[in-house]
């Protein structure tokens, strides 16, 4: 993850670095010509300033007085004749004014004046001329010269502020992109631990995620995978300890009747009711094996659900035929109320299996003398079954479970019963493969609803 922070920083400074240097160059450019242009306009204004004072005196006092004016400048001034002949001038510029001033010879100068000379990166000096103009004719030249020293020096202070500046924004910047590239990379660092954890079997790690964005949902995302891991991881241990104890029983039995059966002097009688003892215990730990093979199968989606539309009113009543002799032997009668013509969407083996499930239950613990009903309610895209009995119900805290597996809220009874604890697991395994739902409801002392949904046949 370290590497993965390393990279982001560097993407991330390399393209910042990038954006901030050609702004950095655009900006200097740009006020480097600004500033030079400021400074050859202010030159030409100042020509232009003793032009305009000699076109009204122009006489000897008028000029030495503008070459005054200027010996305590940083410019100097040169005035010459229309015929561009040295009149008067600052000490010092007169060799390079005698090697700028020919060069001007046949050029047009216009009213507002010109530059002559802006190289000032290799010429000792920039130069401007504004003409002198008395009575419509030329009568002069004001030629003003500038040391290019002083403009050197200020692009190169320019320069300075610049780098120092730019070096302070790049070191700015590679401060935030760290911190930030670690504020980034740092769920992520705390995920990859969690995840690691999870792969060596560490379920109770927890993942802290702030806000919403995409990082806080993947950081949800595995935190409810860790939540999911160890509900697995439970289920599976409570599961293992329920087969356990579930087979422990019966094999305790086989085991022990076997012995007493294998004693040499025991009577027939006595040896043929051990041997149905045994019978019976074998039943029991088969009947479960079956039940958890079908149960895996389930969950491993290894079966094949191949549904078709059923008239379930005739399905219901071919189905409380075949199991009315047994609710009779406790005195229980099995109803079927289904309004006419109802059609849904079922596997007709599986969902057998499902109904025979849900009936043995009612029937287990229905009071004799009252009734099982099985109740067809067809409703908006939806067919809803529900099959009730009238005992001695559920708790509250236990109607939730009772679709867990080898969940019991009778033990003692649905052991001698020969229940597996199975059957309601199987049963919302196979209705949740129809596209359906399974849900229960009790009220103790009255009896228990199972209700199932079924999407509606075409």
């Amino acid at each position: 993850m370290q590497k993965l922070s390393w990279k982001l920083g560097m993407l991330f400074f390399a393209f910042v670095l990038a954006v901030e240097m050609v702004l950095f160059v655009s900006l200097y450019a740009t006020l480097v010509h600004a500033r030079i242009e400021e400074e050859f306009a202010q030159l030409l204004a100042r020509g232009n300033s003793h032009r305009n004072v000699l076109e009204k005196n122009y006489d000897h006092t008028t000029v030495e007085h503008v070459v005054m004016m200027e010996s305590e400048a940083e410019t100097d001034v040169v005035i010459t004749d229309a015929k561009r002949q040295i009149v008067s001038a600052s000490s010092g510029i007169v060799p390079f004014a005698r090697e700028l001033i020919p060069l001007t010879h046949g050029r047009s100068i216009p009213r507002e004046g010109m530059m002559v000379e802006t190289d000032w990166k290799r010429a000792s000096h920039i130069a401007t001329v504004s003409p002198i103009q008395i009575g419509g004719e030329t009568s002069g030249y004001v030629y003003m010269f500038q040391d290019t020293r002083s403009v050197r020096t200020m692009v190169y202070k320019l320069k300075h502020h610049f780098v120092v500046v730019g070096v302070l924004s790049v070191a700015i910047t590679m401060m935030t992109i760290a911190f930030f590239s670690r504020a980034i990379t740092m769920p992520l660092l705390r995920m990859k631990r969690a995840t690691e954890a999870l792969s060596q079997g560490d379920v109770s790690v927890r993942v802290e995620v702030k806000g919403d964005d995409e990082l806080a949902q993947l950081g949800k995302a595995i935190q409810t995978l860790a939540n999911d891991l160890a509900y697995l991881k439970q289920e599976r241990s409570e599961f293992l300890a329920s087969i356990s104890h579930e087979l422990r029983t019966p094999l305790t039995y086989v085991k022990g009747y076997a012995d007493i059966a294998r004693r040499p002097h025991l009577a027939e009688d006595e040896r043929m009711t051990y041997a149905a003892i045994i019978y019976e215990e074998a039943e029991k730990i088969e009947k479960m094996v079956k039940d958890l093979f079908e149960l895996a199968k389930l969950e491993r989606h290894s079966f094949q659900i191949e549904t078709q539309p059923t008239d379930l009113c005739s399905f219901f009543a071919k189905l409380c035929e075949k199991l009315r002799p047994a609710f009779q032997e406790k005195s229980l009668s099995l109803v079927c109320r289904c309004p006419g013509s109802v059609t849904a969407a079922i596997d007709q083996e599986r969902f057998e299996q499902v109904m025979i499930n849900v009936l043995d239950n009612a029937r287990k613990y229905a009071f004799p003398g009252t009734t099982v009903e099985i109740a067809v309610h067809p409703q908006k895209r939806e067919v809803v079954v529900a099959v009730s009995d009238q005992g001695a119900g559920i708790p509250p805290e236990d109607v939730p479970r009772i679709f867990e597996r080898f969940y019991r809220v009778d033990k003692s009874r649905s052991r001698i019963s020969g229940g597996t604890g199975l059957g309601l697991s199987i049963a919302k395994e196979i209705v949740e493969a129809h596209g359906g739902t399974i849900t229960a409801r009790s009220e103790q002392g009255k009896g228990t609803t199972i209700i199932m949904t079924l999407p509606e046949g075409s």
